[in-house]
């Protein structure tokens, strides 16, 4: 943090560590370290009770969007800080700068005084909060050290701690678009996560959830933001097109609304944030939100008109394809958002706000030759938008078969005070 260790140094010992690995008391450590690097907030003026919530990431994720102003319009205060893309998954800030004019590096005393007066606010890692973590944050994402459960979890539980919060909700998530591959890792990381907590004095549910194809049906930045929009308009509660994106949110924000004390229970919270969507106030949350940290939140009322500004290829299903959209693996979808620019190569890229994929098709659903499958964006003449590639990495993530497949249910299993069990 003080900048006395030389990046080579750091790059060394990330290294050895996600190679090693570190036990239970290391994990501790660190996290104790990062956390103390910088300071930790104090959010005693905020009304009610400040929960969060972290994602460990994957292809489409953009419950965050959704997830803060539905939870903030119940009653809940939402002080969510949040990251940058790493690798083939996107950034929470990354889809929030999309939006014309908002701004997420907030000052400390800007963050307290929006959570107080609106009861949300989402910004970047500032300079205060675990500096030792934005630097090792920033290297892993260039040493191929990001799969590292105790790196992880310090990463995470730091900067959790120092927001100040009362309570935490972890959507720790398993399969191959997540950075826990296996159900074991998945697990284990679920329980490390939930663990540091319980050390810290902060109760903490993980809700552990499938990644194996992309979350909804956009990837990317802009229209991971547009779709979201899409959700928070929805009058009937996710019915259509992205109700998986809100059967995993409103799960999620179940448990935090508990947490908060605005419900009874996760069943009592869910339904509480299922009458926020539908009565629009999850929604006017979002627009006074944008428009607190500078955004614009008239581009949200016609998402697709800002949509309509990049630059489109459709991708059609092949002459052979016929029956159902058997697989889609989460992994070649943002591998194709990655190439048209939506993400990071190395630590020095720009994102590309317009970039990303919306697919057309998803398992389980019927194609037939020359169905589009998917639609690529990216702003019109970037450099990095390789269109080629990403056509290539989309049709290589599909697969067909002449029966509709069985598709599992998103959410898998649930952790809290030390045990697994949904009930």
């Amino acid at each position: 943090a003080r900048g006395d260790v030389p990046d080579y140094q750091m790059s060394a010992w990330l290294m050895a560590a996600f190679l090693n690995g570190l036990d239970s008391a290391e994990t501790t450590a660190l996290t104790e370290a990062m956390l103390h690097s910088g300071d930790v907030l104090d959010l005693a003026g905020a009304p009610g009770t400040p929960v969060d919530k972290h994602s460990t990431g994957g292809v489409g994720d953009k419950v965050s969007l959704l997830l803060a102003p539905i939870v903030a319009a119940c009653g809940v205060p939402v002080p969510m800080i949040s990251g940058r893309g790493l690798g083939h998954t996107g950034g929470t800030l990354d889809k929030l700068e999309s939006i014309p004019g908002l701004r997420t590096d907030l000052s400390v005393e800007t963050y307290k005084r929006q959570l107080v007066t609106l009861g949300i606010v989402m910004i970047g890692q500032t300079d205060e909060i675990a500096p030792a973590d934005r630097t090792l944050y920033a290297l892993r994402d260039v040493t191929a050290t990001v799969e590292s459960i105790p790196l992880i979890a310090g990463s995470i539980m730091s900067k959790k701690l120092a927001e100040g919060i009362d309570a935490l909700v972890l959507d720790v998530k398993c399969g191959r678009g997540a950075f826990m591959k296996t159900e074991p890792d998945a697990r284990r990381l679920a329980e490390t996560l939930a663990e540091i907590g319980a050390e810290a004095g902060t109760p903490t549910v993980a809700l552990l959830t499938r990644m194996d194809a992309p979350l909804g049906r956009a990837a990317g930045n802009w229209p991971e933001v547009a779709e979201s929009v899409r959700g928070l308009q929805d009058a009937s509660d996710g019915a259509g097109s992205i109700a998986d994106v809100m059967d995993v949110t409103l799960a999620l924000a179940g448990e935090m609304l508990a947490l908060g004390g605005a419900a009874s229970d996760a069943g009592t919270g869910r339904e509480q944030a299922a009458e926020a969507v539908r009565s629009g106030e999850a929604f006017g949350k979002l627009l006074e939100m944008v428009e607190a940290q500078g955004g614009d939140p008239s581009v949200l009322d016609a998402p697709e008109a800002r949509t309509e500004q990049a630059a489109a290829r459709v991708v059609e299903a092949s002459a052979e394809a016929q029956g159902y959209a058997a697989d889609l693996d989460a992994l070649g979808v943002g591998r194709a958002a990655l190439a048209l620019g939506a993400g990071r190569r190395r630590m020095s890229d720009d994102v590309d706000p317009l970039a990303g994929v919306v697919v057309h098709r998803k398992p389980g659903e019927p194609v037939q030759p020359s169905t589009p499958l998917a639609t690529l964006y990216a702003t019109e003449g970037s450099p990095r938008a390789d269109f080629d590639e990403a056509e290539r990495r989309l049709l290589g993530a599909f697969s067909f078969a002449e029966e509709k497949p069985d598709v599992p249910p998103l959410l898998m299993d649930r952790y809290a005070g030390g045990a697994w069990g949904r009930g």
